[in-house]
């Protein structure tokens, strides 16, 4: 019996796909306009891929590539780019443009392969931005556009959709994605129940699904090739952070130094991993600064950022650092799209479920070494040392200020 068939688009470095292979799926064409994305896919697998935007991609050249007619494909996956619905829109900007942006044209060019593919389901992965209350038009744009697709195929794309924290799923990392999933003849999905729940310890293999940054990453050895000496400004400040913590440690209301001002930095600003928790979400574009960074005071290798994603081990990222960072950083954790494909198999595909456990989630490894002491603040960041105005609030900060006035003076 074959593997049922999947087209992929906006594939990145395969993050969905290869946990949809894990759940005995076939990736049958894949599209993605980044080329350091391509090599990557193209040096790990033999999936068919079309090097080109989205746009300019007819969707019977897909079904000819996948050797699939319409209406055959089993599933269409895909995470169109979500940057005008990302948080870190919010956090730079104060408001995201949304769909004025216009990489949000991205949701139609989906929408517009789901119409002329006609799959037997589809999964779109997206920010949880996308869901915000109260500023939800790309998900409304969505739910019609797609009651549209029915009344024109006469098909019964029912959707369900969840904002999901990948860490209840044995991936170890904090990283919350909206997963929409719909079926064409109308069949309810129900989410797998996160890995708490009695019901999923078969496929977790063990008493607890709780993945740690050390399962992930406990065993990995550097290699002279590992780009990961801290640079920048802040970089000697990194030792003083103790594990799990970040900048907040050095302000008022932290144990360090006060040398910040409380909430005056975004989250990841000094941030540092903790072998007894699950890491923070992976960055796509970090700066110096920018954690998570290894409890040994340096960055993460490109081996250990693929683990904390949770991609298989024979997967090798092309490029620089830079693009590697960014194809990592934006991909989807492959665990929690294996889980995501089991459960698609059962409930949409009438297809036997994998058996075993799942194929992507860590190892437990125990004993977990203790915490590594910080080390003092050094001399040259002492002089900083002093009283720090907390951030005002929403809407207050410098940043916001500065935007209320630009936009007084154009008026």
């Amino acid at each position: 019996m074959s593997k049922p068939s999947v087209i992929s688009l906006f594939s990145g470095a395969g993050g969905l796909d290869y946990g949809f292979e894990a759940a005995g799926f076939q990736t049958t064409v894949a599209v993605e306009m980044n080329h350091a994305c391509c090599e990557t896919l193209r040096a790990n697998r033999a999936w068919p891929v079309i090097e080109r935007d989205i746009f300019d991609v007819p969707s019977a050249e897909l079904l000819q590539t996948a050797g699939l007619k319409r209406g055959e494909a089993d599933l269409l996956i895909g995470g169109p780019p979500c940057q005008p619905f990302s948080k870190s829109g919010y956090w730079a900007r104060g408001d995201a443009q949304r769909l004025d942006d216009p990489r949000s044209n991205t949701l139609g060019a989906y929408l517009r392969v789901l119409e002329e593919t006609k799959p037997r389901a589809f999964l779109l992965e997206n920010v949880e931005g996308l869901a915000y209350r109260g500023k939800d038009e790309g998900l409304q744009l969505l739910l019609q556009a797609i009651d549209g697709i029915n009344q024109r195929t006469k098909s019964k794309y029912r959707v369900t959709f969840q904002v999901l924290n990948a860490v209840d799923y044995g991936v170890p990392q904090l990283r919350k994605r909206l997963i929409m999933i719909g079926s064409r003849d109308g069949q309810a999905f129900d989410f797998p129940e996160p890995g708490r729940s009695p019901h999923q310890l078969e496929l977790f293999g063990a008493e607890s699904f709780r993945r740690t940054a050390w399962d992930a990453i406990g065993d990995v050895e550097l290699s002279p090739d590992d780009d990961v000496e801290l640079t920048g400004r802040w970089a000697d400040l990194v030792p003083s952070i103790p594990e799990g913590k970040n900048y907040l440690w050095h302000t008022s209301r932290g144990g360090g130094q006060e040398l910040f001002g409380w909430r005056r930095h975004f989250w990841s600003f000094l941030l540092k991993l903790a072998k007894d928790q699950p890491s923070w979400t992976i960055q796509a574009q970090p700066g110096p600064a920018s954690g998570p960074f290894h409890w040994d005071n340096r960055r993460l290798s490109m081996r250990e950022l693929c683990r904390l994603q949770t991609f298989p081990d024979d997967v090798s990222i092309a490029g620089t650092r830079i693009s590697m960072q960014k194809q990592i950083g934006n991909a989807v954790p492959s665990l929690l799209a294996e889980v995501l494909g089991r459960a698609v198999r059962t409930q949409l595909l009438d297809l036997k479920q994998v058996r075993g456990s799942l194929k992507l989630l860590p190892p437990q490894r125990e004993p977990v070494p203790p915490a590594t002491r910080p080390k003092s603040v050094p001399k040259k960041f002492r002089d900083r040392i002093g009283e720090h105005s907390a951030h005002p609030g929403t809407g207050q900060g410098h940043g916001a200020i500065q935007r209320g006035a630009l936009a007084s003076l154009s008026t």
